[in-house]
């Protein structure tokens, strides 16, 4: 009995010991995320067994790139899949699975991670940031992550709702006068059009689910996103305007059809994001530092990327072309010189950590490590369908491009939510909220069985491989206990 406390003891020690020395050598300079060993402070301390080498498939890579001991109270403790109700063996299929993708070079790495209640059951990091440097995906590595920006900034809408500041049925044009006359497409070319009349003015509710008869010009489907692409309304890519150029632009420009008679994804949360300006009465980037970054703890989750951290930010790859190809280098991305316009709709980049948090304080009801973002009541009324007619996003429009299926699924305010499984095809439960950004990040909260899923890589469009659903299939087809806390 003895003996074997002494061997216990001593196999910490040399755990603990390995992992200080391994981050001395690896890691020193590193984010917080990465910073000191297990016992030594409150973060991660990541196992860094062996850097990978040239010629190492995916699947080495990832086992390459592990970790254990101690994280931080907010992020959640590593334990055992079995305690958490998952068959581990299962659980494992999901880096064995995308190995295969990374191996064929589809993409270059990949972060998954699955977590239920306060815990991790599973957390993979495999291949590398960018092919040229073979700088591997680590716990850190810091992602364009686009559309995932929508539920941040739909969370400090629904703050200032909590504060009396807007309402749900206020008129749009309350807080940007040019939306005061908006017009609606009724037939001919993008350059010589007729128009009508709305039948009513855009409301808060409409930019929150989609409903305002905005587009994107990426649509590629209708003459409206043709004269968004004329007039340069290319989202968070847009360049040379500011927030209010960009939306006094968008307003001159007819709907796609009367607000709240049909869904198309649009750039309503880019409109959303100059309300906050207007009411708040500054930047977009400072709001959110003041009400969502810095109380989370949320430190690499920002428009831009500072030189100290370029060696994080992942290169992003786009296959527009049918082959692979660079989309964004870090050293020259847009992202280090910063942006004039700050977008609501995509403009941020985070981190597995960071967004792991995020995801976290809505699951929670609105709080998450004692710090209160929005009541239970606000995320509950956000999480459920707000589609007219309890309609699925596929009943209420033709949308050429979602971030999630549209079959089986509505739209709440700022998520997507899962309303038939079997329209859907998944093992996902009804009630299930997500989204995902262009470059393949994507996230779900599962509040039947107490699950936040997350995965990030950076390769566009998101729709070139099912990568999402297929984590979601394996994900479930791991879980073997439902959750003993409904």
């Amino acid at each position: 009995m003895i003996f074997g406390v002494f061997q216990a003891i001593c196999s910490l020690l040399f755990i603990i010991c390995w992992d200080y020395y391994e981050f001395s050598r690896l890691n020193q300079g590193k984010s917080p995320f990465y910073a000191a060993c297990a016992g030594l402070n409150e973060n991660l301390s990541p196992t860094l067994a062996k850097p990978p080498k040239d010629g190492d498939t995916a699947a080495q890579i990832s086992k390459t790139i592990g970790f254990s001991g101690a994280i931080m109270d907010q992020f959640g403790t590593v334990t055992t899949p079995a305690n958490l109700g998952f068959d581990e063996e299962r659980l494992d299929r999901i880096p064995e699975f995308f190995s295969t993708y990374l191996d064929s070079k589809k993409f270059s790495g990949l972060s998954t991670l699955i977590a239920r209640g306060d815990e991790i059951a599973h957390f993979s990091c495999q291949g590398v940031q960018d092919w040229d440097t073979g700088a591997p995906i680590t716990p850190d590595t810091i992602f364009r992550i686009y559309s995932m920006t929508k539920p941040i900034t739909s969370v400090v809408i629904m703050q200032l709702f909590e504060e009396g500041k807007l309402r749900l049925e206020h008129e749009l044009h309350r807080y940007i006068p040019a939306f005061k006359d908006t017009q609606v497409w009724e037939s001919g070319t993008w350059d010589d059009y007729t128009t009508k009349p709305a039948e009513r003015p855009i409301l808060i509710r409409d930019l929150l689910s989609h409903t305002s008869g905005l587009t994107y010009d990426f649509m590629m489907q209708h003459p409206v996103d043709k004269l968004y692409r004329k007039n340069g309304l290319a989202g968070a890519r847009a360049e040379g305007l500011s927030a209010k150029e960009f939306v006094d632009r968008a307003a001159e420009l007819p709907l796609l059809f009367s607000p709240g008679t049909g869904w198309n994804y649009s750039i309503s949360t880019d409109v959303l994001g100059r309300v906050i300006e207007v009411i708040e009465g500054e930047p977009l980037d400072k709001v959110f530092k003041r009400r969502i970054f810095d109380p989370l703890g949320m430190v690499d989750t920002d428009f831009h990327i500072t030189e100290d951290k370029l060696d994080r930010f992942a290169t992003c790859y786009d296959k527009y072309t049918g082959t692979v190809r660079v989309q964004d280098k870090p050293e020259t991305s847009p992202y280090l010189t910063g942006k004039d316009f700050l977008s609501g709709g995509g403009g941020l980049v985070s981190t597995m950590r960071d967004y792991l948090i995020f995801c976290r304080m809505v699951a929670k009801g609105g709080i998450h490590n004692g710090v209160r973002i929005l009541s239970p009541r606000t995320v509950d009324l956000m999480r459920v369908n707000h589609l007219e007619g309890d309609k699925t996003m596929l009943e209420m429009g033709d949308s050429a491009f979602t971030e999630v299926g549209l079959n089986g699924t509505g739209f709440g305010l700022g998520f997507s939510v899962l309303m038939d499984q079997a329209a859907a095809m998944t093992t996902t439960p009804v009630g299930t909220y997500s989204w995902g950004g262009a470059a393949s990040t994507f996230f779900w909260i599962d509040p039947v069985e107490d699950i936040v899923g997350l995965s990030m890589t950076q390769l566009m469009p998101s729709s070139t491989y099912p990568i999402r659903a297929q984590l979601q299939q394996l994900t479930y087809a791991a879980l073997m206990e439902p959750n003993k806390k409904q």
